[in-house]
């Protein structure tokens, strides 16, 4: 083992970094793999380190927070500055950075309006987003703020809210009828965003504008939290519900392509 760390510490030090500081973060990167924990004996073994360095190393990340050990099984996990870290990177212009790319694709593969939003309160706002090449295109701009009960990006936002939540949502929220199909009845929004969850995809079918249809997905965060969604626009003549379900499958890879991107576990 130690000729193991012999060979680790000349292959650092021909990159020119500093030993410790990459060990460190290998350790945290080796430590975030594994949900469940991990013991000294598997980190080090997994990292090709002697017990004794990794030890003092992950000692010192708990020390810092970075690092947590488990009472019951000593075993290693991430600390929550980790998450603060990463939190704080992650503001609007971070995520439409993130975003912008994954939405270019969506366009190209769909033909038509991709964005991403956010929620804010009981609205949705779109903080990004890339025309498609079809002949119409929708002229919201960046930064609209819609209703989410009548968005396909809102109800896929509602549907990732704790049950005691959503329902609170119900009580406050004004369902105001945007179009002949806007969803204005509690019981009707709570079985649309029933089978959102199980599904994974929300549509809303002329319900903000009653010759535009829409799809979107949840999009997650490191922690595994809905943090926006991800999806289409078009209208009616070109989005048939058949094209819609064709598209779905492109919505939903296009929520898990921005999720790892921002983090999320694969």
């Amino acid at each position: 083992m130690a000729d193991d760390d012999a060979t680790l510490a000349e292959a650092k030090t021909e990159r020119g970094g500093i030993q410790s500081i990459e060990r460190a973060f290998a350790i945290l990167e080796e430590i975030a793999r594994h949900r469940a924990g991990i013991s000294l004996a598997e980190l080090s073994k997994r990292l090709g380190l002697h017990n004794s360095t990794t030890f003092h190393l992950v000692q010192t990340m708990v020390g810092l927070g970075y690092v947590r050990q488990m009472r019951d099984s000593r075993r290693y996990r991430i600390g929550r500055p980790i998450f603060a870290l990463a939190s704080a990177c992650l503001d609007d212009i971070e995520l439409t950075t993130l975003a912008t790319p994954v939405l270019e694709t969506l366009s190209e593969a769909t033909g038509e309006t991709a964005h991403f939003g956010v929620r804010s309160g009981g609205e949705v706002v779109v903080v990004a987003k890339t025309p498609g090449a079809g002949a119409f295109q929708l002229t919201d701009r960046v930064g609209v703020v819609r209703p989410a009960h009548a968005t396909a990006l809102g109800k896929a936002l509602l549907a990732a809210l704790p049950p005691a939540q959503f329902e609170r949502y119900l009580t406050q929220a004004k369902l105001i009828a945007l179009s002949p199909k806007t969803i204005t009845d509690p019981a009707w929004l709570r079985r649309d965003i029933e089978r959102i969850r199980e599904d994974g995809i929300a549509f809303d079918d002329g319900e903000l504008d009653a010759e535009i249809r829409c799809l979107a997905a949840a999009v997650h965060d490191f922690t595994g939290a809905v943090i926006g969604a991800i999806g289409i626009s078009g209208p009616l003549w070109r989005l048939s519900l058949p094209v819609l379900q064709r598209h779905s499958e492109a919505v939903k890879n296009a929520a898990t392509t921005l999720s790892h991107a921002i983090g999320a576990p694969a």
